[in-house]
């Protein structure tokens, strides 16, 4: 896989993965609960969403908005199952493995840490 770095950088670059921000609602439950706390509920949403081998719903399983680790599932391509075939080559058809599931909770919590140092400048 890609280094975290190379897969941010490759997804700045495309427009859709690029337009998605934390909100200030986003910032605040960041800054309430920790990136501890935002950690696990990564962990949490992608071993429910994502890791089984078949997701009745794939493409629709992960809201836009309502929780930051959903606005970072989408701008880091970790969405659905065919967002992590294309974006990680991660196959369809069986379940992730404990280090792809750890490897894509890094890359949503470098872009959400991204995205804190970006606020922080404002």
């Amino acid at each position: 896989m890609k280094s975290i770095n190379q897969i941010l950088y490759s997804l700045s670059l495309s427009k859709f993965r690029s337009s998605f921000h934390l909100s200030v609602n986003d910032f605040s439950y960041i800054t309430e609960k920790g990136l501890v706390v935002i950690q696990k509920h990564a962990y949490d949403f992608l071993k429910k969403r994502l890791a089984p081998a078949y997701i009745p719903n794939d493409g629709h399983q992960t809201p836009r908005k309502g929780h930051p680790v959903f606005v970072a599932m989408h701008a880091t391509a970790t969405c659905c199952r065919g967002c992590l075939n294309k974006w990680y080559k991660i196959p369809k058809d069986r379940w992730l493995t404990n280090d792809e599931l750890n490897y894509l909770v890094m890359v949503i919590l470098a872009w959400i840490k991204k995205e804190l140092e970006i606020r922080k400048k404002m």
